[in-house]
């Protein structure tokens, strides 16, 4: 009988990020890596846990055991900031904030500087029990509210879980006490062809004894970032060790070769029309993927490949679809940031992947129905 899982690997990569160090109010720094209380944080905008009620799962959720792997630094970006120009800026009893604190005075304009790592990209990997485990990988996988990169304005660029080589799971039974073997199990992904890492990746490792009476490193450094309550902010230390590892390069992540699809203009043209009328009867004229009759007002093709699109395909570049399983197999390939060649919906490993997609979107139109239902109602 295997182990358990134990360890959860996450990517995190954005344009900005921005993980809060003990600085405040006007001038408002970040540190080089994700915080134990970002990544916290992030987890509990996942389970839809307000500032209120995280209390009751911080103890739980501060047993996670935090490795980060630095596989691109970024770079740091100022952001001259700000709030309530000619608005005003609210306070928490209510009413506007004033110059001087007078009824009459000027309306307060809030000036901030604010600091993000820009183009940056982390492997995180967090180990904990294994139930706790499956509870924070379920709910990262169906987050109750949006999450981002240490702030609002700073959302993933790219899914958040990530695998350890060999198609092993993102949830691992193997790293039972080595965070260190576990960042270096996980690929280095260059984000194009000719991308490499400059030498060892940097880690920060949580310390924690193992041992009554264990000391922490001399190297070790102190992060206060172990959140004790997020209203009002309190944090407490942790030990943090850097050490550094040499990965693997998978492929990359993505096909950076500049490809646009073909003009608009392009796809009126005589040859396409044609391509895309012999595909049909090919497939006569069902989805390939769910099999449902096309019909004048839901059939389309999906381009396998770009590489001839335009009027010079292939019939091996295209594959018939519905409009509901074209729209998931779209969303799929701009969630993954995919370039010249795209999905095969044919493809066993993508039907999953493209099912739960149809269901997104199912259930999403239905709501937006019934919202426009209620609408049109109330205005009656």
């Amino acid at each position: 009988m295997s182990d358990p899982p134990n360890t959860l690997f996450l990517r995190l990569e954005g344009p900005l990020q921005s993980w809060g160090d003990p600085s405040k109010f006007v001038i408002r720094r970040t540190m080089d890596a994700p915080t134990k209380s970002g990544i916290i944080g992030l987890i509990c905008c996942a389970m839809g846990l307000t500032r209120a009620q995280a209390p009751d799962h911080l103890p739980r959720l501060n047993k996670l055991i935090v490795g980060v792997r630095i596989d691109r630094p970024g770079v740091r970006w100022w952001d001259y900031h700000t709030v309530g120009a000619k608005v005003g800026v609210l306070k928490a009893e209510g009413g506007i904030k004033r110059t001087g604190g007078k009824k009459d005075g000027p309306i307060e304009t809030l000036i901030t500087r604010r600091e993000y790592l820009a183009d940056a990209s982390f492997l995180v990997a967090l180990r904990g029990d294994s139930s706790l485990i499956r509870e924070v990988a379920s709910a990262l996988a169906a987050p109750k509210w949006l999450l981002y990169l240490g702030r609002k304005c700073c959302p993933p660029s790219m899914p958040m879980f990530t695998q350890p080589r060999r198609g092993e799971s993102w949830t691992n039974p193997t790293y039972q006490t080595d965070l260190l073997a576990a960042l270096k199990d996980v690929p280095w992904y260059p984000r194009h062809r000719d991308d490499h890492p400059h030498g060892p990746l940097p880690c920060l490792i949580e310390w924690r004894p193992r041992h009554i009476g264990d000391e922490a490193p001399v190297e070790a450094e102190v992060w206060y970032d172990v959140p004790d309550s997020l209203d009002p902010p309190h944090h407490n230390a942790r030990f943090v060790t850097v050490d550094s590892v040499t990965a693997e390069s998978g492929h990359p992540i993505h096909d950076r070769t500049p490809c646009p699809p073909p003009p608009r203009a392009n796809y009126r043209n005589k040859e396409y029309q044609n391509a895309r009328a012999t595909r049909w009867d090919r497939d006569h004229h069902l989805c390939v993927f769910c099999k449902i009759p096309l019909t004048r007002y839901n059939r389309t093709v999906q381009h396998v490949t770009y590489r001839r699109a335009g009027g010079n395909e292939s019939q091996d570049d295209l594959r018939s679809l519905c409009r509901l399983c074209h729209d998931a197999v779209t969303m799929i390939e701009y969630g993954l940031g995919m370039g010249i060649d795209r999905i095969n919906p044919e493809d066993p490993c993508w039907r999953n992947k493209i099912i739960e997609k149809r269901e997104e979107i199912i259930k999403f139109r239905s709501l937006e129905t019934r919202r426009r239902r209620l609408a049109a109602e109330e205005v009656e």
